[in-house]
């Protein structure tokens, strides 16, 4: 028999839960008497087939830890440790925690000194839970996972760090939609060409030189926001303040690429290098049969 004791009634019907839609989902259940005891004990009893019986425990253990406990204990570390009451702060923070585990951050996971968190409480959870065992879960969490838990923490502190960073950016967004709000466009069309640098066109497709660009910017962009404004493209987009934009780039997760995006929203299309070719020489083909005529 094992027996896992829970100071936490909550966890106890968490796993026992789990544990239950596994047994049914592998007809195991004729084998396994499953008992929810005092509200705070899962207790499995084993009559056949035991280790394919422990393998199930370890799978649902498992999935409880991953699935359940660390959005716990990332949440207890935002209110205790940094102090983060606002449940929608919260939930953005630990979706970016999450994100890092889960390997879908690559931008911060080289922040995080052991990138295989879930391999390691794996193999704790299989050498944790054998045949006849009686152990308490929150005696496991603080001796056998310590430096899984230290990391959590890890992983918090960056996912703020992350989240303080793009609360800024936000501001920086709406500032700046403000910004154009009630300015003139100076250009009711203009074209962006991205490739191997970044390249003006006018309604017409004559290239606007950097010497016009410069001049057109307005000063106040760089003055009160040097260091966030690209004086090579979003300053002088700012300062023309389009109707329309159409921006040409291939590689459109570019953190510039977003950032216009996010200004300019509904003005902004982007299109391919290619589609830019081909509307450069069918500008030009018109140009010549104009001058035929």
């Amino acid at each position: 028999m094992i027996e896992i004791i829970f100071r936490s009634k909550k966890d106890a019907l968490r796993l026992h839960t789990l544990l239950q839609g596994l047994l049914t989902a592998s007809a195991c259940t004729d084998h396994i008497h499953l008992r929810y005891e005092d509200h705070h004990i899962v207790k499995l009893q084993f009559f056949h087939e035991a280790g394919n019986s422990i393998h199930l425990l370890k799978e649902a253990f498992y999935e409880f830890v991953i699935e359940s406990k660390i959005e716990d204990w990332f949440r207890t570390i935002l209110t205790d440790q940094y102090y983060y009451q606002v449940e929608e702060e919260q939930q953005q923070i630990m979706e970016i925690a999450q994100a890092i585990i889960e390997g879908n951050r690559e931008d911060l996971s080289s922040f995080v000194p052991d990138q295989n968190v879930k391999e390691r409480v794996r193999k704790d959870i299989h050498q944790m839970i054998q045949p006849d065992i009686n152990f308490s879960f929150d005696s496991f969490v603080k001796f056998r996972m310590r430096s899984f838990m230290d990391q959590l923490v890890k992983y918090i502190e960056i996912s703020i760090d992350e989240y303080k960073m793009e609360q800024e950016y936000q501001m920086f967004v709406q500032m700046l939609r403000e910004f154009l709000t009630d300015r003139p466009a100076k250009f009711q069309e203009i074209h962006v060409l991205m490739d191997e640098g970044v390249f003006f066109y006018d309604e017409g497709m004559n290239e606007i030189r950097n010497t016009e660009l410069r001049a057109l910017i307005d000063r106040k962009l760089l003055f009160h926001h040097p260091v966030y404004i690209d004086s090579a493209t979003i300053a002088p987009l700012l300062s023309i303040a389009p109707k329309k934009i159409n921006l040409y780039c291939d590689d459109v997760e570019l953190p510039l690429v977003r950032t216009i995006s996010n200004i300019f929203e509904e003005r902004l299309k982007i299109k391919s290098v290619t589609s830019f070719k081909s509307y450069e020489s069918m500008q030009e083909l018109s140009g010549q049969k104009r001058e035929i005529n």
